[in-house]
């Protein structure tokens, strides 16, 4: 359940939002709604890889403790072939209660990459009911303007993009070798989705999507894990681009660029009928163990079935990476199928702890769980 925001109280948030506003960049926003969700239950959920950094051609199908995956099929034309690069990007179908959802999670950094899978692989934009975005980094917002521009129309007219929050659509720079220099690492931009009559509703609390899916809402930090070094965020607004800081942080921080917390990124869900949750973390900057608890508690479920996606545990120092992996394990998952940022070194000590249940995927391939 969502609510528009009337567009003098999107103003209230804070006096930069007025140059914003004057170009009508927010009038396709809602905000979710703060009340208790009813997590609804599918019956089958398949995940397809459209987008990852590796594509595997000899890769053969699979089933783990009743999670099936299958390889892309192979082109007829040989001088075609996925591509692969950094970032992630994945196309959600489930089943339940007689119906059909699509969803899409995220798209990769670039939308030559992103075009050239899906038509490879073979999915229909025309069946989506909604889109989300996990966070604010590029390389999982990339290729959505290039998306939108190639299948706005074959989209529903009152197509929505589902963001963990406002925190989502902030300015996020990299540090150089220069001292107290930045580089641009993008920025969401809301002006161009308003363009593309792209409604944008702010999850920062919990909110079902298209009667299938559920998202975290804001992740609260439960366990031992922690941010582990990426980029930084500049607050504020500029020129109509950028995050209204006031709504959820002291207006002292407008302006300043610190390092990223990623407030409101979020995961997506999914409870599987007998299975359990399907928890889906595109990045995990906030720690995929305080991304599980949090689908727990908002669920009520606390059986956990899968858990699929980036944990962006490349990076983290060994004893670290041991100590997560364990809290990992007691959460006792039927399977983890780590990508994108998880790292080598993930799946290696997960392997060494949690042997049988490691799942892992090339881009292209198909994801089932349930009958």
């Amino acid at each position: 359940m969502t609510r528009t925001i009337q567009r003098r109280d999107f103003l209230l948030g804070s006096a930069a939002l007025a140059g914003a506003a004057a170009t009508n960049a927010f009038t396709c926003v809602e905000i979710a709604s703060a009340a208790p969700i009813a997590v609804p239950t599918v019956d089958k959920l398949s995940i397809r890889v459209l987008v990852d950094s590796s594509f595997d051609l000899f890769f053969r199908p699979k089933q783990i403790n009743g999670v099936s995956i299958t390889p892309a099929a192979r082109g007829g034309d040989f001088r075609k072939s996925l591509h692969n690069e950094w970032g992630l990007s994945l196309w959600l179908e489930s089943e339940g209660g007689g119906n059909q959802r699509t969803l899409m999670l995220d798209y990769g950094y670039t939308p030559d990459v992103l075009l050239n899978n899906m038509a490879l692989i073979g999915v229909d934009p025309a069946k989506l009911n909604a889109l989300i975005v996990s966070h604010g980094h590029y390389d999982h917002f990339g290729g959505l303007n290039g998306f939108l521009d190639k299948f706005r129309d074959r989209l529903p007219a009152d197509l929505k993009l589902y963001a963990g929050g406002e925190d989502n659509f902030c300015h996020r720079v990299t540090p150089t070798p220069t001292q107290g220099q930045f580089a641009d690492f993008g920025t969401l931009d809301r002006r161009q989705l308003a363009a593309q009559k792209v409604t944008t509703v702010l999850c920062e609390t919990p909110t079902v999507i298209a009667d299938h899916a559920f998202t975290t809402g804001k992740i609260t930090r439960r366990s031992g894990e922690r941010v582990l070094p990426n980029t930084l965020v500049e607050f504020g607004i500029k020129d109509g681009l950028g995050c209204n800081v006031g709504h959820y942080l002291p207006a002292e921080m407008e302006g300043k660029i610190v390092p990223d917390e990623h407030i409101h990124e979020h995961a997506t869900c999914f409870n599987v009928r007998d299975l359990g949750l399907v928890v889906i973390s595109s990045c995990g900057h906030v720690g995929i163990v305080n991304s599980v608890k949090q689908a727990q508690e908002v669920s009520g479920v606390q059986k956990v079935h899968a858990v699929v996606g980036g944990f962006h545990l490349g990076p983290a120092p060994r004893n670290y990476l041991t100590q997560v992996v364990s809290e990992i394990k007691a959460l006792n998952p039927d399977v983890v199928v780590p990508m994108h940022c998880s790292g080598l070194n993930f799946a290696q000590e997960a392997n060494a702890q949690m042997e049988g249940k490691v799942v892992v995927t090339t881009t292209g391939s198909r994801l089932t769980f349930g009958l």
